[in-house]
């Protein structure tokens, strides 16, 4: 298999520019990969790389648009000095996505910004929920109907451990794999989903068929054994950024990362015949959304 990993040397977030190889590999379901370009902690955040900074369950830690920082638990200079290095990234993850992608720029979607400084290794998950297991994002409660997802990491260890990753095969192999296997869509499962509040839109035939994709995925023991797929090592100092509803990944391990996720019309994209939405519609011969 052809890395799904590409390279950029890029060592500086203002001065990003759009390149052609580049967009084309990310809209392919890429990774773009940044091993010079680390977000800079100040001397005074070194505090704030301890899991005790997690308040009592929650997962990860996040600040919204608005500047409403959930999850932290500590008093009043420690929930600063995290919505001040949350919000950094945050704005620096978008001057990143503005710099490379431009055209983009109109129809992005700002979701919160996260920090994680849990250890991997050590969730509890259920088989669906295990995000070490190789998969495409979808999410359940939360019909998209084609919405592509962007994300942008950085990896903030202060002890040197990597955030390892799984990469998988390319989405339409993936599709072409799993698609006979997918449950039939009903028009009326989804209504049901909708009224009983299970989901917080209506369901799209193309939002079941991801579903449908995720749960193959993460279920077949073999496939995440065998399939063709690469180990990725992201060192802290680094940043990577793919489409996460598009890249067959698994994070296998590591502790302390920032993360941007960006939403955009898959209209909006350079190559809109490049997302999953088209590919799923091509695939099938339907019209999903």
């Amino acid at each position: 298999m052809e890395s799904q990993v590409v390279e950029v040397d890029l060592a500086d977030w203002a001065v990003a520019r759009p390149n052609d190889a580049w967009i084309t590999a990310l809209e392919a379901g890429k990774v773009l990969y940044f091993p010079r370009l680390g977000f800079e902690l100040l001397p005074s955040e070194a505090r704030l790389l301890d899991p005790a900074l997690l308040a009592k369950g929650v997962r990860n830690i996040s600040l919204d648009g608005g500047g409403k920082l959930k999850g932290v638990e500590g008093d009043e200079s420690v929930q600063r000095a995290a919505e001040a290095m949350i919000g950094r990234f945050r704005s620096q993850a978008r001057q990143l996505i503005d710099g490379l992608l431009p055209h983009y720029s109109p129809s992005l979607r700002m979701a919160p910004t996260s920090y994680r400084p849990a250890q991997v290794e050590s969730r509890v998950q259920s088989w669906r929920a295990d995000d070490r297991r190789l998969h495409v994002d979808s999410f359940p409660s939360r019909p998209n109907y084609g919405e592509r997802i962007l994300r942008v990491f950085t990896n903030l260890n202060p002890q040197g451990a990597p955030r390892v990753w799984r990469v998988g095969e390319p989405f339409e192999a993936v599709a072409q794999r799993f698609l006979p296997r997918a449950k039939p869509y009903s028009h009326l499962q989804a209504s049901v989903l909708k009224i009983l509040h299970v989901t917080k839109s209506f369901r799209s035939e193309y939002d079941h068929l991801m579903l449908q994709l995720h749960d193959a995925m993460k279920s077949d023991m073999d496939y995440q054994k065998s399939s063709p797929q690469e180990t990725v090592p992201f060192p802290p100092g680094s940043v990577w950024v793919c489409f996460s509803d598009q890249t067959s990944h698994a994070v296998m391990s590591g502790q302390f990362m920032a993360e941007q996720t960006l939403h955009l019309p898959a209209a909006s994209q350079y190559n809109p015949q490049a997302s999953p939405l088209a590919i799923l519609s091509r695939l099938t011969g339907r019209t999903l959304v």
